[in-house]
């Protein structure tokens, strides 16, 4: 089995209390839908009994790609911090930036580089060590 892809996620609701946490599982479910943010806002949602999360933060140590960005919108997520930029796969700084697309329903504050050097560290240590 591949070793998945070390990227964590936490949803923190208002009063700054953990809900939900939740890593990549794209390799161990076989499910290219399971990063760590539609986990941990699976998780998060089915522990509320609710689909939207419009009074929670949610951190990530890597930009999320277009399909968990759009998730967070769908979510009503309040706060986005990330870690490290996602040059090649993100989806809210780089690529095709949803949050800015005139038809995403929300967008949350966003903070990303919170944690970057340590994030960016761990991803470069992972690939290297495939190479």
């Amino acid at each position: 089995m591949r070793e998945e892809v070390p990227i964590g996620a936490i949803i923190l609701d208002g009063s700054g209390q953990i809900i939900a946490r939740a890593g990549n599982r794209t390799e161990e479910l076989a499910d290219p839908t399971a990063h760590a943010e539609m986990e941990v806002i699976r998780q998060a949602c089915a522990i509320r009994g609710e689909p939207r999360l419009p009074d929670c933060s949610l951190y990530v140590t890597l930009e999320p790609c277009p399909m968990c960005a759009t998730a967070i919108s769908f979510a009503r997520i309040q706060r986005l911090y990330y870690a490290a930029p996602d040059p090649k796969g993100g989806g809210v700084e780089h690529g095709p930036r949803i949050f800015h697309q005139p038809t995403c329903h929300h967008k949350p504050e966003l903070y990303p580089g919170i944690g970057e050097d340590e994030a960016a560290e761990l991803l470069r240590t992972f690939f290297q060590a495939r190479r």
